[in-house]
Formats: structure tokens, sequence, C-alpha cells
């Protein structure tokens, strides 16, 4: 069969995949997407929705998170997904956690962020969701966002193709990237000027002597979702407890974090063992998504463990109150992520690149990152 030509192909349909598609497409050039399922099911439909700068390391990836915001601006209006610039809030219901929110705030500025250090009061009245019961404050940031996972790839996905003439290859796994030219279980071939394997978590199906090397590890996350909350309530910008100071790069800048860590290593050492922080945002049908945990490995236990469902509530009733707790849904994700690095970018031949491995953070970096890779690359 001879093959079809394309100026740029991209293997994965989820958000870093869509991102580099929407890039390539902004550029003139013509492009393919494969996704080897019917639509993309990985970590970017199994997610909060969150686009959270607060979150990144100050420097690159903190610039790619702003850029992406404005991005993630513009895809809405012209795709018409629903997005709310609701904020964030980090809370503080313990001291030490109150500390480290303070030094974060007087270093923000001078560290490219943009927020404000409220009082339990100020807290309570931006957000009703919050428990007030030993608050002792919070962070404010306004720059973030959210989306629903459920909606926002089908949205893209259909856009690039109305907008952008963007092929979009359901259903289609790529088995051999050669010479420019990938090949997919279906028999057909494909020729590109530039191929980007976004592959999320799959790293033994393309080039697995690049990825095995990488360092790569795979992270299980366990999330809920309660059913629409009663009456139109609304919980306010997105929430974070105090143990997420301990799991975002941003707030390894402050001293006082050894501190914070220490105590939950020694009084609930079970929330280290299954990297439980906690997090609350509502998307627009009032329905809460609730989590999460982290457990890391190179093999995914394919079960929900009700023993981390519970830590995971009872560390999210101490720092909000919901009208209706009732669970809805429960699943998990898996994401790729690189131990020391932002992500994974590597060469895997002449005009193939492999992006992957962003943890936690693709909906916040892919736009930004995929905008920067290609004018390196071009």
């Amino acid at each position: 069969m001879a093959a079809q030509s394309v100026d740029v192909a991209v293997v994965g349909g989820g958000i870093v995949g869509l991102a580099f598609a929407w890039t390539a497409a902004r550029d003139g050039r013509s492009v393919v997407v494969f996704e080897r399922d019917p639509q993309a099911r990985g970590a970017s439909i199994r997610n909060f929705g969150m686009i959270w700068p607060i979150g990144q390391a100050a420097g690159r990836a903190h610039r790619l998170a702003l850029r992406g915001r404005k991005l993630w601006r513009e895809a809405a209006r012209q795709s018409g997904f629903w997005l709310n610039e609701c904020g964030s809030i980090l809370l503080a219901h313990r001291d030490d956690e109150l500390r480290v929110l303070d030094e974060f705030a007087r270093l923000a500025s001078s560290n490219g962020y943009e927020c404000r250090r409220l009082q339990p009061d100020e807290v309570l009245d931006l957000a009703p969701a919050v428990n007030p019961n030993a608050l002792r404050g919070g962070l404010w940031s306004p720059t973030e966002m959210c989306v629903d996972p459920r909606e926002v790839l089908g949205r893209l996905s259909r856009w690039l193709t109305e907008t952008f003439d963007v092929v979009m290859q359901f259903g289609t796994p790529v088995v051999r990237i050669d010479d420019r030219t990938l090949e997919t279980s279906r028999g057909t071939r494909w020729e590109a000027e530039r191929i980007v394997v976004a592959s999320g978590s799959d790293l033994r199906t393309l080039f697995p002597e690049i990825l095995e090397r990488s360092s790569l590890v795979l992270c299980k996350l366990q999330m809920l979702r309660t059913r629409p909350q009663p009456d139109g309530w609304r919980a306010g910008p997105l929430l974070a407890s105090g143990l997420s100071l301990r799991h975002y790069e941003s707030f390894a800048v402050c001293p006082s974090l050894a501190a914070l860590r220490q105590r939950v290593t020694e009084r609930t050492p079970e929330l280290d063992q299954w990297g439980i922080h906690v997090l609350a945002a509502q998307n627009a049908r009032g329905e809460v998504l609730l989590g999460d945990s982290h457990e890391y490995g190179e093999v995914v236990d394919p079960f929900l463990r009700r023993d981390v469902e519970r830590l995971i509530l009872t560390s999210l009733r101490t720092v909000i109150q919901l009208p209706d707790w009732e669970i809805a849904e429960r699943w998990y994700g898996v994401y790729a992520r690189h131990p020391t690095a932002m992500c994974l970018e590597v060469d895997a031949r002449h005009g193939v690149k492999i992006v992957t491995g962003l943890g936690g953070a693709g909906m916040t970096l892919s736009f930004g990152l995929a905008e920067d890779v290609w004018r390196t690359w071009t």
C-alpha cells in the first residue's frame, strides 16, 4: 500500500499529542494524529482538569504553565468547551503549613508568582467549601483554571479537524516508526517530515529501549467524584490542603517545608506510603472531583484500594465541607513521570521526538511545552 504524506504526525491523542497537533497546525503544517483507542482514555481524561501554574517550579516550568494558561483561554474561546477561571487557594489548617505559605508569599514576587496570603475570614468569603475548624489561613492565586477532562479532549479533537483539517485516526495504533515512516496495526503507512511520539504511560510499544534508559516511572493515582451538589451549590476556587505543599515543586524553596514533611512522616506515615495529598475541584455539572494518591513503580496494581480511599476522604474532611459527600464514581489514572526533569524530551532519531513523562502536570504544561519545543525544532 502506498504511503500517505503529511507534514507532521503525532502519536497519541491525549492532551500532549493534541497540543503538538494544534501548535503544528497553527504554523500552517498538515497534521495527522494517531490514537490507539476509539477515544483517548489515559491520564488526560482521568484527572482533575486543573491548570495549575502555582504548583510548577520557578523557571521554565512556571513560564510554560503561564503561557499554557493563555492558550487554554484561546482554545476555549474558539472551540467552546467549559473553562472556569476560578483561581486557587492552598489551605493551612496547621501552624507548620501556615509558615510554608508565609514564606512562599514573601518569595513569590521575586520568583514570578502572583499570589496573596489570606486570613481565615478571607478564605471563607472566597471558598464556601472550606472547613473553618482550625483554619489558620490560605494562599490565594488567580492563575489557576479548571476544565472538564471528559469534555475537553473531544471538543479539541473536533475543533482541530474542523478548523485546521487535522486528520484524527482513532482506533489506530502505530506499531513501527522508521525513516520518517509510520506503520499502523491496520496496515496503513504514513510519511511525515516530523513525528512526535506522545504516548503517555505506554513505554513499551515504540522505542522501548530509549524509554527504558530514560528512568521514567509509572504513577497510579486514585480519584473520586461526587454526584452534583444540591441547589446549585458551588465550592469556589480550586482547593488544596497543606499536604499538597510537600507534593508541588514550587514550594521546595521554603525552608520551613522540612518541618512539615517531618511532621507528616512521623505522625501519619501512611500518607507518605501512599503519596496522599488532597485536592478538590468542581465541574460545570456541580460534581466535585476529589483525590488523590500516588503509587510509583514499574508495575501498576489494577485494583482500587478502599483503605487508600478512606485515607483520602478522612484527610479531605478535615479541610473541606460539602453539602453532599455521596460518591458517584471511583477510578484510577496512570501517568509516567521523570524522577528529576520536568518531562522527557528526546530525539529518537532524525525528525522524531519523544515527549512524555510530564507527571501530573500534563493539563498545565502541554500547550506551553508544545509551543516551546516546536519553536526550537523548526
